[in-house]
């Protein structure tokens, strides 16, 4: 994104697929939704701000409301909390955790190396371990650290180059 746009069009600017604002105008309705958008994931109040001052939360933030701008099928998250604070990462897995309960939500789908980032109301979730599914279907029970470990042995709690301790856990909602 260019550092020197408007929060706003950044959002804006997903109506028309393009990164920037040029020449292309907007509908009061997408000026509407746009803003429902960052208030929805909290950063409403930064609509005016550049996107080069926000700090990295606010920054993903204000990605996924512009991912949401064209109304999705489907939202794929890649790590959403990487480089998060815990306040950071608390406050967006909230937020996630809201989307995922609309019911006119796109379906999620959310990667993550961390139990502790999946927000409540995911439903459905693939271990993997060295590149294969150990398992599949869990449900919101099963998806603890203490739990993958007790129903899957080393194969939740093995480590792995850099995140000792961790592996990948894909998560879908709905």
């Amino acid at each position: 994104m260019p550092a020197s746009e408007r929060v706003l069009d950044v959002v804006l600017t997903a109506a028309w697929g393009v990164v920037g604002r040029f020449t292309e105008t907007y509908d009061e309705m997408d000026v509407t939704r746009a803003r429902e958008l960052l208030e929805a994931f909290g950063v409403g109040q930064l609509a005016h701000r550049t996107y080069g001052t926000l700090s990295e939360g606010e920054r993903k933030r204000v990605q996924i409301a512009r991912s949401l701008m064209t109304d999705p099928e489907m939202l794929l998250l890649d790590e959403p909390a990487a480089g998060l604070d815990l306040g950071g990462r608390e406050d967006l897995v909230r937020r996630l955790s809201q989307l995922a309960a609309d019911p006119d939500a796109p379906a999620l789908v959310l990667v993550t190396h961390h139990v502790e980032e999946i927000p409540p109301g995911f439903t459905h979730a693939l271990l993997l371990a060295d590149g294969q599914a150990v398992a599949a279907g869990l449900t919101p029970d099963v998806i603890t650290a203490d739990n993958l470990s007790k129903t899957f042995g080393n194969a939740a709690d093995a480590g792995s180059p850099g995140d000792p301790g961790r592996r990948p856990l894909h998560r879908a909602g709905r």
